[in-house]
C-alpha cells in the first residue's frame, strides 16, 4: 500500500494541487485518486496474470492522455526517441502516417515510395486487423507498435475502404528514409512535391527553386506546389516554406486556453519564386503543416489551393519531455489562417474543387471543314504562308508537355493547364 501512497503523492504534485484548505472542488480531485488507488492495487493483487507497476502506471497516464483527443499521448523513453528519430527525415515501418477515429487505426498518408504506398494503402483507409487480429480499440501506439518490425519481414493489414468490401494487403516492412522534396520541370513549369515536413524542407525547396532559375531561367512561369498525402511534421517548417513565398504578413497564429500560450508568426521580406503564379494542390491526405501552408498562400491570395478538402487538424502538439521517463505529447493550442479560420476538424476548402481523375483521350469525330464544302472560297497562297508560320510558332512555344503521370494524375494536369492559361493571359496583356 506503501507504493499506492507513492503514487498519489506523485500525481498531486503533477496536478500542483495548492497548500490551503481544501475546497470542494479539490475534494473531489482526492477522492477520485483514491478511487485510482484502490482500482491500481486491485488489478496489481488479482489481475489473472502478473503485472508490473511500471505498465500499470504508464497505460493509466496514456489513458489519460488519449481519452483528450486522438493527438495526446504519453510516449515511452523507446517512443521518444523514435519520434526525434522521425523529425530527421529516417525511420523505420511500413511508411504510413496514422491516427484513430472512433477506436479504428485510420490512415493519414502514406509516405512516397515506402512499402505502404507500392502496396496501394490510400488517405481515408481504416485498419481493422494486422496479421488476422483484430486491433479496434487498442491504442495507437500498440497498432504502430504491431506494424513496426524487423526490416524484410512481412504483415498483413485488413483495409477497410469505402465503397470496397474488406480485403487484405501483405506488406514488407523496410527502412523509411524520407526525402521530403522533390522537384522536376514540366515545361515552363516548376513542380515541387512535400511529402512531409522535417528539418531538412526548407532546405530542399529552395534548393528547388534555385534549380528552376538556374535551368529554366527566363522561360521559368509558374510554380505547382504538391501537398497531397502530406501529414505535416514541424511548425518551424511549415512556417519557413509559407515565408519563402511571401513577403509580409501572418503565416499563423496559435491560440490556446491562456493567453501565455498564443503566439503569432510573421513572414519576413523576400519571396524567393519572385511572385510567379502559384497553384498548391492538397487533399484529404493533407493534414496539420501542409495545412497551415495552404491556409497562409490562400488567405494572402498568394497562390491558388486546388484539389479536395485537407484533412482538419488544427491542434498544436506540445512535446514535454518528462526526465528519464520518456515524454508526453499534449495538445495545447489550436492553428488559425491568417484571416482567423481555425483549421481545427474543418480543413482547408480549395478555391477550385478538382476531383481525382484519370485523364482519357477522346478520338475526334471525322466531319467535313470548310475547305470540304463544295465551292469553298480559297485562300491565298501568301495568307497561307503567314497562318502556317503563326501556327507553327504558337505551337513550338505553347505546346502541352504531357508526361505519363499527367495522364494519370487528373489533378495535376489541371494545375498546370491553369497555370499556363494565367501565363497566356499575362503575356497577351504585355503584347497589346
Amino acid at each position: 500500500m506503501k507504493r499506492i501512497v507513492m503514487v498519489l503523492v506523485l500525481l498531486l504534485s503533477a496536478a500542483a494541487v495548492p497548500a490551503q484548505a481544501a475546497t470542494e472542488k479539490e475534494t473531489d480531485t482526492y477522492k477520485y485518486l483514491d478511487l485510482f488507488g484502490v482500482v491500481f492495487e486491485r488489478v496489481r493483487s488479482g489481475y489473472v496474470e502478473k503485472v508490473t507497476d511500471k505498465k500499470l502506471i504508464e497505460s493509466a497516464i496514456n489513458g489519460m492522455l488519449q481519452a483528450l483527443d486522438p493527438h495526446s499521448s504519453y510516449l515511452s523513453t523507446d517512443s521518444f526517441k523514435e519520434m526525434q528519430v522521425n523529425t530527421t527525415g529516417k525511420f523505420g515501418g511500413l511508411g504510413i502516417q496514422v491516427t484513430t477515429e472512433r477506436g479504428i487505426v485510420k490512415v493519414i498518408s502514406p509516405i512516397d515510395d515506402t512499402p505502404a504506398a507500392k502496396a496501394g494503402i490510400q488517405a481515408n483507409d481504416l485498419i481493422t486487423h494486422i496479421n488476422g487480429k483484430p486491433i479496434i480499440g487498442i491504442s495507437l501506439r500498440d497498432a504502430v507498435k504491431q506494424m513496426r518490425g524487423p526490416v524484410g519481414s512481412r504483415i498483413t493489414v485488413r483495409i477497410r475502404r469505402e465503397g470496397v468490401d474488406p480485403f487484405d494487403v501483405t506488406i514488407t516492412r523496410a527502412i523509411i528514409t524520407v526525402k521530403s522534396v522533390r522537384y522536376r520541370a514540366i515545361g515552363n513549369v516548376g513542380y515541387i512535391r512535400i511529402t512531409a515536413f522535417t528539418q531538412q524542407t526548407t532546405v530542399g525547396l529552395r534548393g528547388a527553386l534555385a534549380e528552376f532559375k538556374q535551368t529554366l531561367g527566363k522561360n521559368w512561369r509558374a510554380i505547382v506546389l504538391d501537398l497531397r498525402n502530406n501529414p505535416g511534421g514541424l511548425l518551424s517548417q511549415a512556417i519557413d516554406v509559407s515565408d519563402t513565398f511571401l513577403e509580409r504578413g501572418e503565416i499563423v497564429s496559435t491560440r490556446g486556453r491562456e493567453a501565455k500560450i498564443s503566439s503569432r508568426y510573421n513572414a519576413k521580406k523576400g519571396d524567393m519564386a519572385g511572385g510567379l503564379p502559384i497553384v498548391v494542390l492538397i487533399n484529404g491526405g493533407s493534414a496539420s503543416a501542409s495545412e497551415i501552408v495552404a491556409g497562409a498562400l490562400q488567405d494572402h491570395r498568394r497562390a491558388i489551393v486546388m484539389g479536395t478538402k485537407s484533412f482538419g487538424k488544427g491542434s498544436v502538439q506540445t512535446v514535454i519531455p518528462l526526465g528519464s521517463q520518456g515524454a508526453m505529447r499534449l495538445t495545447t493550442a489550436r492553428y488559425y489562417t491568417p484571416s482567423g479560420r481555425s483549421i481545427q476538424a474543418k480543413g482547408i476548402v480549395p478555391d477550385i474543387i478538382v476531383e481525382p481523375a484519370k485523364l482519357t483521350k477522346i478520338a475526334a469525330r471525322s466531319g467535313r471543314r470548310e475547305a470540304d464544302l463544295p465551292n469553298a472560297l480559297d485562300v491565298r497562297n501568301d495568307n497561307q504562308a503567314t497562318e502556317k508560320k503563326d501556327t507553327d510558332t504558337k505551337e513550338t512555344a505553347d505546346k502541352p508537355t504531357v508526361t505519363k503521370d499527367q495522364q494519370d494524375d487528373y489533378q495535376l494536369a489541371r494545375a498546370v493547364d491553369l497555370l499556363r492559361g494565367i501565363t497566356l493571359y499575362k503575356t497577351l496583356k504585355i503584347d497589346k
